[in-house]
């Protein structure tokens, strides 16, 4: 396989993981995702606003998840997401310390 092909191949794949985090598994809660798989929806727009950030464009944290939610994250928000436990919230810090912040205990 050529590089441009594989290239294709991965932005292909990435369009239908999206796809399915904002339209097909809507009910699927960020908090979720991060305590059991370690990234969330906003992971993903943040590693879309840093590949952009990376290539000269210059894009914020807000333009990154826009870009990815397809609406201002607030937004989604308001009609997706459901209020967490204390338990949830509590796996989430751990999460989020040891995948986005990389502190491991």
């Amino acid at each position: 396989m050529d590089n441009q092909t594989r290239i294709e191949i991965e932005a292909a794949a990435f369009r239908r993981l999206q796809k399915h985090l904002m339209e097909d598994r809507q009910d699927v809660q960020n908090i979720d995702m991060m305590n059991l798989a370690g990234f969330c929806r906003n992971c993903l727009s943040r590693w879309y606003q840093e590949a952009a950030n990376e290539r000269g464009i210059d894009m914020t944290k807000d333009e990154g998840r826009e870009a990815y939610y397809g609406m201002p994250y607030d937004d989604w928000k308001a009609l997706h997401q459901a209020d967490a436990s204390a338990e949830k919230q509590a796996a989430f810090d751990v999460a989020f310390r040891e995948n986005v912040l990389n502190e491991k205990d």
